[in-house]
């Protein structure tokens, strides 16, 4: 598993769990791919944090205190801010306790 610090100094293929810290209002953009809903929030462990990019339907699946892992994730950076997001293929899940 990869800790939120490593996730920064990487690009793609990125499996992490960590808890989710805060988490923004969603808002609406529009995409090539049309219209829709995107969330940004902060992911914690014991490294440090990293912004998370929520989209679409993952948005209402986790909450604040989650512990949630991605499977295949990659990371951007905007503003000189590094995110982390699922790919299309990827897989976000909330770890049940």
């Amino acid at each position: 598993m990869t800790t939120c610090a490593e996730a920064k100094n990487m690009r793609n293929g990125i499996n992490i769990t960590a808890k989710l810290k805060s988490k923004n209002e969603p808002r609406t953009v529009n995409t090539k791919f049309g219209e829709t809903q995107v969330c940004d929030a902060m992911l914690e462990d014991d490294s440090g944090e990293i912004k998370l990019t929520l989209w679409g339907d993952d948005i209402p699946k986790v909450n604040v205190g989650d512990m949630i892992t991605i499977a295949d994730g990659y990371t951007n950076t905007f503003k000189d801010e590094v995110s982390i997001n699922k790919s299309r293929s990827g897989k976000l899940e909330v770890n049940k306790e």
